[in-house]
């Protein structure tokens, strides 16, 4: 798996953390269900499958812990459920799963049934799950309905800390970036704010953009790699070209109050306009952004009025612009290394989308004296 600093190419003047990933949050962890089966023309119900699902875990006890949480919309072209009773609430109640857009209810249902197996007997509390998606249609058979509840409750098994599996992975099987192969990426940052020092990581599923807008570190690849020179996956039934979605989750264990959270969620969206997504009409950019910093603490019941007075912290918001600035470079490397990881791949009726020609890639730099 190649990433941007393997190939010596630096996003932004931050630092990253241990393993460069949203897992770098101590208590985050990552799983995934990767499906690939089959070849040739499209079969609804058969196949070619080139799908997934992805999930983010907070922390351990999650829908009991003080995780505060903040959502934004870029264009609203997509679909990240649960965000109504986030933006109610202020708070994160469950994992955040990703996969494709077809397959969002059943992934939704398989977390409620998930969290449902750790309550007590008898507990009847209810679950506002949060699942997003990309449409992965190009190369998978999306209206095939592959993705099954079995697929996420193994990506919450398998789910773990350290180093994150990315590019054609999970939910971003199928993806497509910039008329490259796409799918999922990841990148942190470490910063110090108000006398303290803080993890931001963050998690993209990348499935958008047109080639000519591409730009690494301030590169215009996508104008010196065309389509004339490395073919776009496009299906000549879909239009317009490049068009599509991206997710992203950001993390950090920074001691952030929900608006805070939501500040943070906003700044995605200059990543993304860094490497040249522009929020298009048919796109999906959607990002939810939460903060373990009071995660130490019990969520108080909504339902008992004698609950006490709990005490959180909270990071000034005078010191809040180097979490901002994290937000963003970590979102464009993020983009990036799920370009550089994904491969080559052929999906339905032999369509083809092209990874990122990492050589041509670091001409690009070389000549434009960034490498």
């Amino acid at each position: 798996m190649t990433r941007a600093r393997d190939l010596g190419i630096r996003i932004g003047t931050g630092a990253p953390g241990v393993v460069n990933a949203i897992t770098d949050v101590d208590g985050v962890r990552v799983g995934h269900t990767t499906m690939v089966r089959g070849d040739g023309p499209l079969r609804v119900g058969d196949g070619p499958v080139r799908t997934g699902v992805t999930v983010v875990v907070p922390c351990e006890d999650v829908g009991r812990r003080m995780l505060f949480a903040g959502c934004h919309r870029l264009n609203g072209n997509g679909e990240l459920t649960g965000l109504e009773w986030v933006r109610e609430s202020g708070v994160l109640t469950s994992p955040i799963a990703i996969t494709n857009t077809h397959s969002v209810g059943v992934v939704r249902d398989a977390l409620v049934a998930a969290q449902v197996r750790e309550m007590p007997p008898g507990d009847i509390s209810w679950s506002l799950p949060v699942v997003g998606e990309t449409w992965d249609g190009i190369l998978n058979d999306i209206n095939g309905m592959h993705v099954r509840s079995e697929d996420l409750w193994g990506a919450l098994e398998r789910a773990s800390g350290g180093e994150v599996p990315e590019g054609s992975v999970g939910g971003g099987t199928g993806m497509i970036c910039h008329q490259f192969k796409g799918g999922i990426g990841t990148a942190s940052r470490v910063v110090d704010a108000a006398r303290a020092r803080s993890t931001v990581g963050v998690l993209v599923q990348a499935n958008y953009g047109r080639r000519d807008r591409l730009t690494v570190a301030g590169v215009p690849v996508g104008r010196e790699i065309p389509v004339e020179e490395v073919p776009a996956p496009d299906d000549d039934r879909r239009s317009p070209a490049g068009a599509g979605s991206i997710i992203v989750v950001v993390a950090t264990d920074a001691p952030l109050l929900p608006h805070q959270c939501e500040r943070l969620a906003q700044r995605a969206g200059l990543g993304i306009a860094r490497v040249g997504g522009v929020g298009a009409n048919t796109s999906g950019d959607l990002f939810i952004a939460f903060a373990t910093g009071n995660a130490d603490q019990p969520l108080p019941s909504q339902h008992d009025s004698s609950s006490p007075v709990t005490t959180v912290r909270m990071l000034p918001d005078g010191a809040i612009t180097a979490l901002f600035e994290a937000v963003v470079d970590a979102t464009e490397e993020a983009i990036v290394n799920a370009l550089l990881a994904a491969e080559t791949m052929i999906g339905r009726d032999g369509i083809t989308a092209h990874a990122l020609p990492h050589e041509r890639l670091l001409e690009c730099m070389r000549a434009y004296g960034r490498s």
